[in-house]
């Protein structure tokens, strides 16, 4: 029989925001309280809960500090009435001393206090083969510290979207005792279709690690599209659950943390880093 201390019940929420703010809230806070209904401990939320714009100049104009976003007191009166934690994936808030947003990402103890912080530290921006273009660095200031939280079972660690795709941050949060990744996302439906499920798996495998990625999904008000297909995934690399669509919706899975360590005991290579040089051959 498992042991009760390493039990978790965690909830992936996907949403679709769009712009009304207040609109949004009253979303995300009604799928918060379905997944706290269906026993969830851990509730986590996607990237740009609060707002989804493309549009820079708008975005910047109207959106305050993360002091005066009314969301983030909803958020904390949400956890504390579920008595759950809750991961706000992220906000958008206006950084303070330059004309930029921050990417940030909120983390509520059921006691509806914010007990962890996390700036996206890796930006989009690309140049997709269908002309479609990103640069989240001409909006978002970038954070510059990786974030741990042991909350109640098991460790956790803060990662944000993009951040998926670059192996050494998780292997860092692995190897200071994460146990699970939470990956809030807005994939593009273009990469989502092409890598999400792949990358996901990739980052659970490599660090024996539990992955909880809730996403945006579908159309947006602003009229980008987002993959959506919120999963949890298992230190193995399998898939313990899945939404297979693109609408919100609540996932809903219980982990044992206690897989994770035996994962890591099974191929201990967190702790078999090597030391080598890059040859390059010239023929």
């Amino acid at each position: 029989m498992a042991d009760a201390s390493t039990l978790m019940r965690i909830a992936c929420v996907q949403m679709r925001s769009g712009l009304d703010r207040p609109a949004i809230t009253r979303d995300a806070l009604a799928l918060i309280s379905e997944a706290a209904g269906q026993g969830a401990t851990f509730i986590a939320t996607p990237e740009m809960t609060n707002i989804v714009d493309r549009k820079p100049k708008r975005l910047l104009e109207t959106l305050p500090s993360e002091s005066d976003l009314e969301e983030v007191t909803a958020f904390g009166d949400a956890a504390r009435e579920h008595k759950v934690w809750l991961l706000i994936g992220s906000v958008a808030a206006k950084a303070p001393g330059v004309s930029k947003a921050v990417n940030r990402s909120l983390l509520f103890a059921p006691t509806g206090d914010i007990v962890a912080r996390y700036d996206k530290i890796h930006m989009f921006d690309v140049d997709l083969p269908d002309g479609e273009t990103w640069k989240e660095s001409a909006v978002y200031q970038p954070g510059d510290k990786a974030v741990l939280v042991d909350a109640s079972a098991g460790r956790i660690g803060l990662t944000v979207c993009y951040d998926v795709r670059f192996p050494h941050l998780y292997r860092q949060l692995a190897q200071a005792g994460a146990l699970l990744f939470v990956v809030p996302a807005a994939f593009t439906a273009q990469t989502g279709r092409a890598h999400w499920r792949t990358l996901l798996c990739s980052r659970a495998i490599e660090n024996g690690a539990f992955v909880a990625a809730p996403a945006q999904g579908g159309r947006h008000e602003d009229g980008r599209d987002t993959y959506g297909h919120s999963m949890i995934i298992g230190p193995w690399g399998e898939i313990i659950a899945e939404l297979d669509h693109d609408d919100p919706g609540v996932l809903v899975a219980d982990i044992d943390f206690e897989r994770a360590r035996e994962a890591r005991s099974r191929i201990p290579n967190l702790g078999l880093d090597a030391d080598f040089k890059i040859t390059i051959l010239n023929q």
